[in-house]
């Protein structure tokens, strides 16, 4: 996943907003004017909506629950796309049950973050982004068990990953709202990594 933008804690004068939105912008990982990643156009739009502030300050807070949302969205739409995969191109029941549960989960979780980040008028990816593509590439070339392992072992990495994001979250956010949320799927996110590592065991042990 993209490295976001890392704001600070900062007092903008209204005169410098324009060279912060380019200084924002410019400092993005592989940034272009046209690129059209759904992650470099959500963060675009956050950066323009926290800088074009008619007031003679603004506040860019480091804790604003931007990148937080932006990373969640972004692991949501890449478990829903890879589960229908799973569902698709596993040979094993058990592959396919995991990648059912992975689809139904995420895209409750999904529908629950919309509409938290649109009550904070925080933009989101919209699409799965460039590197969750490039994942789904990398799986569906796959066949038979080794598709299994692959999908079991990205299933247990990235929920490894989301419970660290998340747990970040739950005890570090100053949002009271996101704090909350991000903490009350923390247990399912366990369950979902508890399932993946059982599953990895299962076709660990089968010949390919």
């Amino acid at each position: 996943m993209k490295n976001l933008i890392n704001f600070k804690s900062i007092l903008i004068p209204a005169a410098c907003m324009a060279g912060i939105f380019i200084f924002a912008t410019s400092c993005s990982e592989n940034k272009t004017s046209d690129s059209t990643d759904s992650m470099d156009v959500a963060e675009t739009e956050n950066v323009s909506r926290l800088t074009n502030d008619d007031d003679v300050a603004v506040v860019i807070d480091n804790d604003n629950g931007v990148k937080f949302l932006m990373a969640a969205a972004e692991m949501q739409m890449e478990e829903i796309s890879l589960g229908k995969l799973a569902q698709q191109n596993g040979t094993s029941e058990d592959v396919k049950a995991l990648g059912k549960m992975m689809e139904a989960d995420h895209t409750k979780t999904l529908a629950e973050l919309k509409t938290l980040a649109q009550s904070k008028s925080i933009a989101i990816p919209s699409t799965p982004t460039q590197d969750s593509m490039d994942t789904h590439k990398d799986l569906m070339d796959k066949k038979g068990n080794d598709f299994g392992k692959a999908y079991a072992d990205m299933m247990v990495e990235h929920h490894e990953d989301a419970i660290e994001l998340f747990e970040d979250a739950a005890e570090n956010s100053n949002d009271a709202e996101i704090k909350a949320w991000a903490a009350q799927k923390l247990p399912g996110l366990r369950t979902h990594l508890d399932h993946a590592k059982s599953i990895k065991e299962k076709t660990d042990k089968t010949a390919s």
